[in-house]
């Protein structure tokens, strides 16, 4: 990843074909310019100006080439230094393309292009001749300029279009990481909790009870391990896992865990984050069936509404007061922190405790069903 980063850094600021069409075009431009003041100015040997235009602009060309194979050579210095260095640039290359500009007007073959008094002229007034070098020159730096400035900006936009690239990277990376550690408090939580019934079945004597719970507990952590913490899992396969842990708890509370799931065949294949109930139907057992002194029933339901997917763990334990310990637990924190970590705001978690008894939590994400 690093030989990989170093590669990309290394590449210029403006591509080669970037700055190639660039410098095209701001020549054409220049060329159809001059080319109009000409002809609106009704000079004289219009075709033969043109071919001297032509040869200038071609200098021109190769001169903003030049300029831009130096700017390249500072992409990776700050940017008061790019700056400095292209205006600065722009002043030796706007003399040269003078120099050459006023050789091919003035001193090359004039007679083809002046009468005799302007010939007469040139020809005998220096002070004309370093007039019309420094107005070349003065206007060249412009043009210059304008192409260096424009090369600046191309150059900081693909700096800020690498550096969101790059913050999304990060971005993304904290997600996952946020994500899997998130995913991974799951399974040392219910494991701690496992072990404490699993002992309490061995202290009581329980050995067959002991030896279902532990056949259970191992097909519950094959099955639960088996996939990448980042994956979604659909829905029921999220909830046989589930099935299979209430089979293990109904060990423990024979007589008291009733089991109610409703989740319509058409929402089997919904995607959902891998035991994104777990907290839900564990906390259900710890606050709802371990306290009553009755049965109760802990039910998992979906529904389809409005293109989002609803799943609510309820139990019908005790009348608890307020939220109750329900709502102060790591296991609904856990929940709500991996839907903000995988969802956003497009996902939330929501629970009461009804006055009648029990507590509810309803999980509401977005409706996407696996391919296939």
């Amino acid at each position: 990843m690093e030989f990989e980063t170093h590669a990309r850094d290394a590449r210029p600021a403006v591509r080669p074909i970037v700055a190639f069409y660039s410098i095209i075009g701001f020549w054409l431009f220049y060329t159809l310019i001059v080319t109009a003041r000409s002809a609106v100015m009704h000079f004289s040997e219009q075709g033969e100006m043109a071919q001297r235009r032509m040869v200038v602009t071609a200098a021109g060309i190769a001169i903003t080439w030049l300029l831009y194979l130096l700017l390249r050579r500072f992409d990776r210095q700050v940017l008061w230094v790019r700056i400095v260095t292209a205006f600065v640039a722009a002043l030796p290359c706007s003399l040269i393309l003078a120099l050459f500009n006023y050789y091919v007007f003035n001193l090359y073959d004039p007679a083809s292009l002046y009468d005799e008094a302007d010939l007469a002229y040139l020809q005998l007034s220096a002070s004309a001749m370093w007039q019309e070098l420094a107005e070349l020159t003065i206007s060249r730096y412009f043009f210059f300029a304008a192409w260096a400035a424009l090369y600046l900006a191309i150059s900081y936009a693909g700096e800020v279009r690498h550096a969101e690239r790059r913050a999304s990277q990060y971005a993304r990376a904290a997600q996952q990481a946020e994500l899997r550690s998130l995913r991974y408090q799951v399974n040392p939580h219910f494991l701690f909790n496992t072990l404490n019934s699993l002992s309490s079945l061995v202290m009581q004597g329980q050995a067959i009870a002991a030896e279902a719970m532990i056949m259970n507990l191992s097909t519950f952590y094959r099955t639960s391990l088996s996939g990448d913490p980042m994956d979604d899992v659909a829905l029921e396969d999220e909830v046989r896992l589930q099935r299979l842990y209430l089979d293990i708890e109904a060990v423990r509370f024979p007589d008291r865990l009733r089991v109610k799931i409703d989740v319509p065949e058409a929402l089997g294949g919904a995607m959902v984050p891998g035991m994104i109930l777990q907290p839900l139907v564990e906390n259900a057992i710890k606050y709802g069936v371990a306290r009553a002194g009755r049965a109760v029933t802990i039910a998992i339901t979906a529904r389809s509404e409005q293109g989002r997917l609803i799943v609510t763990v309820a139990d019908n334990g005790n009348a608890v007061e307020g939220d109750g310990d329900h709502g102060s637990g790591i296991g609904l924190a856990n929940v709500r922190d991996r839907l903000a970590a995988r969802f956003g705001g497009d996902a939330r978690i929501e629970w009461l405790a009804p006055d009648a008894g029990g507590f509810v939590v309803r999980l509401t994400l977005p409706e996407v069903h696996r391919a296939g």
